[in-house]
């Protein structure tokens, strides 16, 4: 069976680091979980691998038993990340391995592919990272004419066991209303997108989480590109946290979960403590400032290249997306 967790009281505020979210088909989410990309393998298809895999130099296994012992309790994977079958291995000797909330999610080609090539990879998914259903199951991205028939076959593993939500990732409020719109198509309950100080999309998130879907933010960190910034660091020193503790305590005040990832030890474990301190709705508003236009103008080019990316499909005009 999946992992089944205990529900929890959570404030309209403030939100405590150890309580969940409860999603729109009753089930519980962890606050926070830790992101896998770039865990001890550079995907082959990543930017920049020409299609060769890499590596970052550090143990997989390693990381992953680290972000268990320090506890988290979600695990954030992906077919694209080519590391689940490590991730499983990690998990298999671990203690808490039956109380770990385990999402992956469907790459674009395998989308583009259909029902069939969908069903094969969950149940490779469900091998490699030895768990007998997927807590969590998203599309990576919204393909353009693919992604509705691909989100029917998640709903017919859902109701085969195999997966115990399922949800979408990157989804604009026009890819979300196309979905919903068709025949025969629930809720998804997760939408995952890049959120940050320096992308935080107001109206996009607001469309979600009005609807009740459970925004998850990767990236929550910047990438950690942005960590010296001004006014981070000086809310930094005004709490006397990390600045990766200020974002990370920043998205779970907005009701928003954060995926932070690291492969340092001692940063996964900071960036998970956050519970002992809170953001004033001045610091909120601050933080919310720090996206610019340019910012907004990247990650909707990024958008238009990535639900193609893999794929045969060619855009003769770009589709109309909201802008925020």
């Amino acid at each position: 069976t999946c992992v089944q967790r205990k529900a929890a009281t959570v404030s309209v505020l403030y939100w405590d680091v150890m309580d969940d979210f409860k999603l729109l088909d009753g089930t519980l989410h962890p606050a926070v979980g830790f992101g896998t990309y770039k865990v001890g393998v550079i995907p082959s298809q990543a930017s920049g691998q020409n299609g060769v895999k890499g590596y970052t130099g550090k143990n997989i296994k390693e990381v992953v038993s680290c972000a268990l012992d320090a506890g988290y309790t979600m695990l954030d994977c992906a077919a694209f990340y080519e590391n689940e079958k490590e991730i499983g291995e990690a998990l298999a000797k671990h203690p808490a391995k039956d109380k770990v909330y385990i999402c992956s999610k469907v790459w674009t080609s395998t989308i583009y592919r259909g029902r069939e090539a969908i069903r094969e990879d969950v149940d490779r998914m469900l091998t490699d990272l030895g768990v007998p259903c997927l807590d969590l199951l998203l599309l990576h991205w919204p393909v353009p004419g693919k992604h509705v028939e691909a989100f029917k076959a998640l709903q017919e593993l859902k109701k085969e066991g195999k997966v115990r939500s399922i949800g979408v990732s990157n989804y604009t409020i026009e890819d979300y209303k196309e979905l919903v719109s068709a025949d025969g198509v629930e809720k998804p309950v997760v939408n995952q997108i890049e959120v940050n100080p320096f992308l935080f999309r107001q109206t996009t998130i607001k469309f979600f989480q009005d609807e009740g879907v459970l925004v998850q933010a990767y990236r929550p960190l910047g990438a950690g590109k942005k960590l010296d910034h001004p006014k981070i660091v000086e809310l930094a020193k005004k709490h006397d946290v990390t600045p990766a503790q200020v974002l990370v305590r920043f998205l779970l005040e907005c009701g928003i979960c954060p995926l932070p990832k690291s492969e340092t030890p001692e940063r996964i474990k900071l960036n998970k403590e956050v519970a002992h301190f809170k953001l004033t709705p001045a610091d909120v508003d601050e933080l919310m400032s720090l996206t610019t236009q340019e910012a907004r103008d990247a990650n909707i080019n990024l958008y238009f290249q990535c639900i193609v990316r893999d794929t045969p499909i060619v855009l003769d005009e770009m589709p109309q997306v909201t802008s925020d």
